[in-house]
């Protein structure tokens, strides 16, 4: 396979070693632009790496539908915040930016909407999972997902029986949704082949905790281990440091369908804890 580096990315592919090395860490981290062909294109994505040769468990980040991408920064500050939580753990971090290699903007409202989840966001997961098990730095046996909004939407379709690997190719390890939309997986009685850990607030007023309860209730006894935690009186977006609660504007092309956004403390540290114990398992 063919592969597109910007120049700092030459440093990061270093022979893997058989245990995982320690993890040295600068502050803050810089992530390095990858390119990595896929069908009909290039899927374009930020690395965040600790130093060493590696192999590293790998988690595969999945934007949400503002995208990846703000104000001339390649990485918005949740993705970032996040990513450098995960080194911390000893993890890398891939994050596809799909909307960007497609050249679109925010997918959030419908009118505006020119990808899906059930298609172009999956092929991306299919895309970014095979390129890292090439890379002689990740740990094939422990690449996991994680995903926000509409990435988590997408990544509850990548988790499903009917969407298993072929044969030979590593499974996911685990993943991790935060308040995804669980309406279609609902009804369309949605179970999961890899342990998945679904995060949303009791509020959230714009993807539904109701139907995550529903989903997650319904795939009991035919599923792999499956948690669903529901932070009481927490709203979309509950893990984004760096927003207060406000309903959003209609206006707004980077807001999702109406309702309520807003950081809540508790909750956030709650769930660091909880993906670090998820993603490490």
């Amino acid at each position: 396979m063919r592969l597109r580096f910007l120049p700092l990315i030459a440093a990061l592919l270093c022979a893997g070693h058989v245990a995982f090395a320690p993890v040295a860490l600068a502050s803050p981290s810089k992530s390095v632009a990858v390119e990595i062909p896929r069908a009909g294109g290039v899927l374009r994505a930020q690395l965040y790496k600790p130093d060493g040769d590696g192999p590293f468990p790998t988690v595969i980040a999945l934007h949400g539908c503002a995208g990846l991408t703000g104000n001339a920064a390649p990485v918005r500050p949740r993705y970032a915040d996040w990513a450098e939580q995960l080194l911390k753990t000893g993890h890398a971090v891939l994050l596809p930016d799909s909307y960007g290699s497609r050249e679109l903007g925010p997918q959030c409202r419908a009118k505006t909407r020119r990808m899906t989840t059930r298609r172009e966001r999956l092929a991306d997961i299919s895309t970014a999972r095979h390129w890292l098990a090439e890379q002689s730095w990740v740990a094939r046996q422990r690449i996991g997902l994680i995903g926000w909004d509409t990435g988590a939407s997408a990544l509850l379709w990548a988790v499903r029986p009917q969407s298993a690997l072929a044969r030979g190719e590593p499974e996911f390890r685990s993943a991790v949704a935060f308040y995804p939309d669980c309406r279609s997986s609902a009804r369309l009685g949605w179970s999961a082949r890899v342990p998945t850990l679904v995060l949303i607030g009791g509020d959230d007023d714009i993807t539904s905790a109701s139907a995550c309860r529903a989903m997650v209730d319904g795939a009991q006894g035919r599923s792999a281990l499956t948690r669903l935690v529901v932070y009481p009186g927490a709203y979309h977006d509950f893990d984004r440091a760096e927003i207060k609660l406000h309903l959003t504007s209609v206006a707004d092309p980077e807001a999702a369908e109406p309702g309520h956004l807003g950081f809540d403390a508790a909750a956030r540290a709650d769930a660091e804890r909880r993906v670090a114990h998820w993603l490490g398992r």
